[in-house]
């Protein structure tokens, strides 16, 4: 973790973090979110499909004086949607930033993918941002403002070298679907981002990159991928957070619709 002082960059603001616990050990960027908001001053809703995932994570965040609700809720359901955010704005009265982190991978192109992987991709990848901003956006319009930070992949604008058609085509969606929300409710005051992370070391990542390389050397996937990024090593999940820091925060007041890449220079290209 990058170790930076706390300045109160959220205070007094109601975070609503989607995926917020942690497919495995370690920091996932949904956990180190959750936490970074509350150290900034949010109150943070840590919600996942794994109750105990979020628990670990809204633990933390009381061990260091935070305060965070946790709810179980399978995002790509309305009505628990819905009664996520009906839950945050009983518990806090307010949503000031929503947070969709909550996103899959699974290996295959058109050929090799089934149609049923492809759907859960797309519901999880992309019906999920679709279901909470219908949810979370009439409460920020009834309080005259918000920030939606959604989580994107540069994969949805170039290929990595893994062959995960449906990942890379919700990727790509969300991040138009960034643009198209920031450009409706501009005039609310409500501001949608994306940040786009590129060659990532998260459990998620891990546990996507052992399902698309069999037994292969874990160690030895990371090396081939950190060959790849002009900085010479794979970012964290600490570098994601601190991007949906900035466009969560009132730094960011005058920034909407934009896509904060977070790659070590991958898009830049070769040379």
């Amino acid at each position: 973790m990058v170790d930076r002082p706390v300045v109160g960059r959220l205070k007094d603001k109601v975070a609503i973090v989607t995926g917020a616990g942690s497919i495995g050990d370690g920091w996932g960027n949904g956990k180190a979110t959750a936490v970074l908001f509350a150290r900034e001053g949010a109150k943070v809703v840590c919600a996942d499909i794994n109750p105990a995932a979020a628990e670990e994570t809204a633990a933390i965040i009381a061990d260091e004086g935070g305060e965070a609700l946790v709810v179980a809720v399978d995002v790509t359901d309305s009505a628990q949607v819905k009664a996520m955010v009906d839950g945050a704005v009983d518990a806090f009265g307010r949503v000031d930033i929503l947070h969709n982190n909550v996103g899959i991978a699974e290996v295959g192109g058109p050929v090799e993918a089934s149609e049923e992987s492809w759907d859960r991709v797309h519901d999880v990848n992309l019906k999920s941002a679709f279901l909470t901003c219908k949810h979370v956006i009439p409460q920020m319009q009834a309080q005259g403002e918000g920030a939606i930070v959604n989580v994107s992949s540069i994969s949805g604008e170039r290929w990595l070298g893994v062959p995960y058609i449906s990942y890379s085509t919700t990727k790509a969606a969300l991040t138009h679907l960034t643009h198209v929300v920031a450009r409706q409710y501009a005039g609310e005051n409500i501001r949608c981002n994306a940040v786009l992370p590129g060659l990532m070391q998260t459990p998620m990542v891990e546990h996507s990159l052992l399902g698309a390389y069999g037994d292969k050397d874990v160690d030895e996937l990371w090396a081939k991928r950190e060959s790849q990024v002009p900085l010479n090593r794979v970012g964290d999940a600490w570098d994601v957070t601190y991007a949906a820091l900035y466009l969560a925060s009132d730094e960011a007041r005058y920034v909407t619709g934009s896509t904060l890449v977070v790659d070590g220079g991958i898009t830049l290209g070769i040379g």
